[in-house]
């Protein structure tokens, strides 16, 4: 496994200099208190391991400071996140020579935005196959022939079941998230595997995409729902069950769910804004009367409006 070979002074000058500029930015967006980074201004003045130790040391006191979804919401909104970059990142997590549970999240996160970043575009779900996400991840992982380790098939069938919901409520609710969070944390050591860390790439991609096919459903069908209510009248609804006033406005609730799409992208896994997001969608099918000609007028007349910005 190349990930556990030690790195050379030439890596981790290379590192070093990538990974500055990330990490005091990480420090400046959190606030973290530590010292100034002892890296030189030339990483080619680093001379000897013990100030490579040193280097490393800083580094490692930020990491203990930074959370997967920090790391999550900082990377997926900044314009650093490049391909070096995210090498970069996943180079120093692999190589730390021991790993917690908060770097096999991050490094099961990296994965997955590197592919997300790397892959081809747009790639339909039957493409997305162990070979593909193998060759992808093969610049961090390093070339492989996948084959998927007998104990982590259940995570076909839980990606299966995931294609089977239909809205984000019975994503929530199927266990699918919590069952691959299982089998992460049971992996051990076992999570470090080159196969098994792409058959969790390819695992955290696809529930990954298929939550953002159910959020959008879930939030243009409440945006539908809003204009059908305008449409008759009402501007304001009962919201208590999604955590909302009694007489919330209507056009509140639609500029709510226009940053929920923008806030969901950071953090897809909270849970607390996705249950007001899901409680949101029943409370206006309920205003509605959940009637389905009712939402087909409301898409009906929604297409011959103009469109939202």
């Amino acid at each position: 496994m190349t990930q556990n070979l030690p790195p050379s002074s030439e890596d981790l000058r290379d590192a070093f200099e990538i990974l500055r500029p990330i990490y005091q930015a990480l420090v400046c967006e959190f606030v973290i208190e530590v010292p100034d980074c002892p890296l030189p201004a030339d990483s080619s003045d680093i001379v000897d391991q013990n100030e490579a130790a040193q280097i490393q040391a800083w580094f490692a006191d930020v990491d203990g400071d930074i959370q997967v979804h920090q790391l999550r919401q900082f990377l997926q909104t900044t314009p650093l996140a490049s391909e070096p970059v995210l090498r970069s990142l996943l180079w120093h997590h692999l190589h730390k020579p021991v790993k917690s549970p908060s770097d096999r999240d991050k490094i099961d996160f990296l994965l997955v935005q590197y592919f997300s970043l790397c892959t081809p575009s747009p790639l339909d779900d039957a493409a997305i196959d162990l070979n593909c996400v193998a060759g992808v991840l093969a610049p961090v992982l390093g070339p492989q022939t996948p084959a998927l380790p007998g104990w982590l098939a259940p995570l076909e069938s839980l990606v299966q079941s995931a294609h089977q919901c239909a809205r984000l409520s019975e994503l929530l609710h199927s266990g699918v998230l919590e069952q691959g969070r299982k089998l992460k944390t049971q992996a051990g050591d076992g999570f470090y595997d080159p196969a098994a860390m792409v058959a969790f790439a390819r695992f955290s991609f696809m529930i990954r995409r298929i939550f953002f096919r159910l959020m959008h459903g879930d939030l243009n069908a409440i945006m539908d729902g809003l204009h059908a209510l305008e449409v008759r009248g009402t501007h304001s609804i009962d919201c208590r069950r999604a955590q909302f006033s009694a007489e919330e406005p209507t056009a509140r609730l639609r500029m709510i769910c226009q940053s929920w799409k923008v806030m969901f992208h950071a953090e897809y896994s909270s849970g607390h804004p996705l249950r007001m997001l899901v409680d949101l969608r029943s409370v206006v099918e309920d205003a509605l009367g959940t009637a389905p000609l009712a939402h087909a007028a409301a898409a009906a007349s929604r297409s011959r409006s103009a469109p939202e910005k």
